[in-house]
């Protein structure tokens, strides 16, 4: 079965089923294998490149290129308000020991809770301006086929990537958001509901993007938080949008390379176990809720902003995953993970998707041609 939009054409899919990029510091939560297992089923894989340096990233991306001949995307975060734009991650930590003291002393407080060494990562870059600069120069040096800015303004970029025949799209959270996106010049437009993973605005998908639809029509927009199968895909496209974004729903394939401590919590996880929080980033996303958000409720303590933030606990994070204590790090995931109890090959959560939202609207349609009861 097939299910096509004006979308899929302008962006070389064969079906209207985008997987959302995903990463995490000095790894790769989508790696090469699921983004062009996603590809070659006719979607669009997405790369999570946010964790990786420059140089990393652009043999991630000639690792894609390798697997597969498809197009593919990659997801980078272009963060607009920073609590400062660039300077090593040594120098910000001074900033944090120095202007806010209780932050430092409770982080340091939980390296001693759980036994972990006080280590530094050993990667200077923070989430910067000077980092982001970078990474998205290796993208449009790459000639990756799309660009998608999962925090922040893609628009400076616009020109650069419509250069070589890329398209550009933005994640947005509101209305206001996605008429500022278009009027930069993005080619299309990822309305991400509340209920998502990572990164959220406040708003949920259903009020969200049949307004975002109205709003920046003829843009095209894609659906995303809260979708993982067939029913979420064609009520998706009723709401308007020409695709999907799905991020959760591939922390669930085999190819995603997510910790098996995590991939319990996904697995075992109701959707109210799935809360949004600004602790780990110092902007709001949501994450798996562990330990670490009910000792952070108790110190009464505001979240710094990105980067402070997270720096702040990107060193206490490295040293757990460091000793095995996945249990109590970061897992961003969206709500939609309390329907999802299975590991599956990322091919098949692609068919079974297409299939089942083929199945669903025809289902719609044969309810408009039911004869009218008798009287």
């Amino acid at each position: 079965m097939s299910l096509k939009t004006a979308l899929c054409d302008s962006l070389g899919l064969d079906i209207p089923l985008m997987q959302a990029g995903m990463g995490a510091y000095r790894g790769i939560v989508t790696s090469p294998e699921l983004v062009a297992a996603v590809s070659d089923a006719g979607g669009m894989g997405c790369l999570g490149g946010a964790g990786l340096t420059p140089s990393e990233l652009r043999d991630t991306i000639r690792r894609i290129g390798s697997l597969t001949a498809r197009p593919f995307g990659v997801d980078l975060l272009l963060p607009a308000k920073l609590s400062r734009p660039d300077g090593t991650r040594d120098a910000i930590r001074r900033e944090i020991a120095e202007s806010h003291p209780q932050h430092w002393a409770w982080v340091q407080g939980l390296f001693d809770r759980y036994d972990l060494p006080h280590t530094h990562i050993d990667m200077e870059h923070a989430t910067t301006a000077e980092l982001t600069d970078a990474q998205a120069d290796v993208v449009i040096a790459e000639r990756v086929p799309l660009f998608v800015a999962g925090l922040g303004d893609p628009g400076p970029l616009a020109a650069r990537i419509h250069a070589y025949g890329g398209k550009v799209a933005g994640v947005v959270g509101s209305v206001r958001h996605a008429q500022r996106h278009v009027q930069a010049g993005v080619d299309l437009l990822i309305a991400q509901g509340s209920e998502a993973g990572g990164h959220v605005g406040t708003v949920a998908t259903l009020p969200l993007v049949p307004q975002v639809v109205d709003a920046v029509a003829p843009c095209p927009v894609v659906a995303g938080g809260g979708i993982a199968d067939g029913r979420g895909l064609a009520a998706a496209l009723m709401l308007g949008a020409q695709a999907v974004w799905c991020g959760t729903a591939f922390l669930f394939a085999e190819e995603a390379q997510v910790h098996p401590i995590q991939r319990d919590q996904l697995l075992s996880g109701r959707s109210e176990d799935f809360a949004a929080t600004r602790i780990y980033t110092g902007k709001t996303a949501r994450t798996f809720r562990n330990e670490i958000h009910g000792l952070w409720a108790k110190t009464g303590l505001e979240p710094l902003g990105m980067p402070h933030q997270k720096v702040l606990m990107d060193d206490l994070l490295d040293a757990a995953r460091a000793a095995g204590r996945l249990d109590i790090v970061s897992n961003p995931a969206g709500q939609i993970a309390g329907m999802l109890h299975s590991v599956r090959p990322a091919r098949k959560i692609v068919t079974d998707m297409i299939d089942q939202a083929v199945a669903c609207l025809r289902h719609g349609a044969a309810l408009i041609e039911r004869p009218a009861p008798a009287r």
